[in-house]
């Protein structure tokens, strides 16, 4: 984490999910926290003030009472979080733990909270519910620069191994008569988990899949599409591809067969929606494209 993240109290009530208010009292009546000052006498809040509100959170959902949590250590309160079995308070206690583990690369508490997660809502739903949303969550650290691109890429690869265990435990006899499902990401294209996740949702559907991942160049296509004869193609493309280089992205899939379906997942790329052949779709989001199988 930045040494330099400065959070004002605003930003650690969205964060640890902890009213403003709440945490005014805690700081004038326990003492749990003690805020740090600008040189102009501004309040802010740093890493390791984040951290301890995200244990005290955890504990006090877990009936431990406050007054008896701001006798703690941040050490005690620390190895008492690691020592708990979640209990069920709403899902917050989840988000809490995925962001200890992340601003700690806490691997042994990723599993604990990610395996409470599973338990509580299934594999499918801890990913739809905590696990995707948790990543959106983190933007606003993003913003504030109180987050090394090192920490988001440990959690994602944490992630990224439960959904290819996932993967690869789904069923192995699949009919042959079942659509088979091209995937891939263009060039420059690297956040994966959503594709990955789709991977396992239309493997336990019945499709058989060909996933090629990240990054794969558009001129090796053709070629694969002869080996694989595909029913359906889909492609993930996040905003950062630019209205041309998406015109020229799909003016060079024009090679597939209008046979072959073509499903596009793209974020808020076209200000209007192109004028496409028949065998075209795009879509909003991974999720909404999810629903067309």
């Amino acid at each position: 984490m930045g040494v330099s993240a400065k959070y004002s109290i605003k930003e650690l009530e969205l964060l640890t999910g902890i009213r403003a208010a709440t945490l005014r009292m805690w700081e004038k009546r326990y003492e749990i926290i003690k805020p740090l000052r600008t040189q102009t006498n501004i309040r802010y809040y740093g890493n390791e003030h984040l951290k301890l509100l995200l244990n005290v959170n955890i504990l006090n959902r877990n009936g431990i009472k406050i007054s008896h949590i701001a006798k703690m250590s941040s050490y005690e309160m620390s190895e008492k979080v690691k020592g708990l079995s979640f209990v069920k308070t709403g899902d917050d206690d989840l988000f809490d733990g995925l962001m200890l583990s992340m601003i700690d690369l806490d691997e042994i508490l990723f599993h604990q909270t990610f395996y409470e997660a599973v338990a509580r809502l299934g594999f499918e739903n801890a990913i739809n519910n905590i696990i995707f949303p948790f990543f959106n969550r983190i933007g606003i650290m993003w913003q504030i620069d109180a987050i090394n691109p090192a920490q988001e890429h440990f959690l994602s690869n944490m992630v990224r191994q439960k959904l290819i265990v996932a993967i690869d435990k789904t069923p192995t006899k699949i009919s042959a008569s079942a659509k088979k499902v091209l995937m891939f990401l263009p060039e420059n294209e690297l956040h994966e988990l959503g594709m990955l996740f789709l991977n396992y949702l239309l493997k336990n559907k019945g499709y058989r899949t060909i996933y090629l991942g990240q990054a794969v160049p558009l001129t090796d296509l053709q070629k694969i599409l002869e080996i694989s004869n595909p029913d359906i193609l889909v492609a993930n493309v996040s905003n950062s591809m630019s209205m041309g280089d998406m015109d020229t992205f799909i003016d060079k899939l024009k090679i597939v067969p209008a046979t072959i379906h073509i499903y596009i997942a793209s974020v808020d790329i076209f200000e209007e929606k192109p004028h496409l052949a028949a065998n075209f779709k795009i879509f909003e989001s991974l999720k909404s494209l999810k629903d067309e199988f």
